[in-house]
């Protein structure tokens, strides 16, 4: 049996040591590794699956933090369905960031891109500097998805990509280029290095 499946491009974006690749691997293949390398430039990996009857293909680009790699993260989000700015919620320097990533985004992204705001590390309660109510204000001043989660606990990863899947135009979900075999079982490319989810961690 073939059904049609939507092949979603979809760019993490956010400092370093925040834990975007942790959400990636939570998302893809269910683990978490509490010390990952430093991403190098972008790593890729990729994941299908079902959400209200309908069948995606998240093909998840996972950007490097460093400064030095900033000016690489256009060749990853041009062209992105969606685009996830991560801070971690117990570093407030973080969260101070994500503005000018959504900013540089409206000014260069595609004009449709689906913004999402994750709070990464809420694991971290104790350590908390960045209230929720604070990113959840600013995520619905920008109209942002926004969403609190944890890479170490997988609390609302799936979640997370659940809520871009929902938020996509629904005009071009059959297209006659996304259509292949039905397969939920995730696919992934050799994971690459990156940050960590729970624990204060590089990236």
């Amino acid at each position: 049996m073939t059904m049609s499946i939507r092949e979603v491009k979809v760019c993490l974006l956010g400092e370093s040591g925040v834990g975007k690749s942790s959400i990636v691997m939570r998302f893809v293949t269910d683990s978490f590794k509490p010390a990952l390398e430093s991403t190098i430039g972008a790593s890729f990996m990729s994941k299908k699956i079902a959400v209200d009857d309908q069948h995606y293909a998240f093909q998840i680009w996972d950007t490097a933090g460093q400064e030095k790699y900033r000016s690489l993260a256009p060749m990853y989000y041009r062209g992105a369905a969606a685009a996830i700015v991560v801070y971690d919620v117990s570093r407030d320097s973080t969260f101070k960031t994500v503005k000018d990533w959504i900013n540089e985004l409206k000014k260069n992204a595609s004009h449709n891109i689906i913004l999402a705001i994750a709070g990464n590390k809420c694991d971290l309660e104790d350590l908390r500097e960045v209230s929720k109510r604070d990113a959840e204000e600013y995520a619905s001043l920008i109209n942002a998805i926004f969403i609190e989660t944890s890479a170490l606990t997988a609390v609302n990863v799936p979640e997370l990509f659940m809520k871009i899947a929902r938020s996509l135009p629904k005009d071009d979900i059959y297209s006659p280029r996304t259509t292949s075999t039905l397969n939920l079982r995730y696919t992934q490319s050799k994971p690459k290095t990156g940050c960590c989810g729970g624990q204060n961690s590089p990236s």
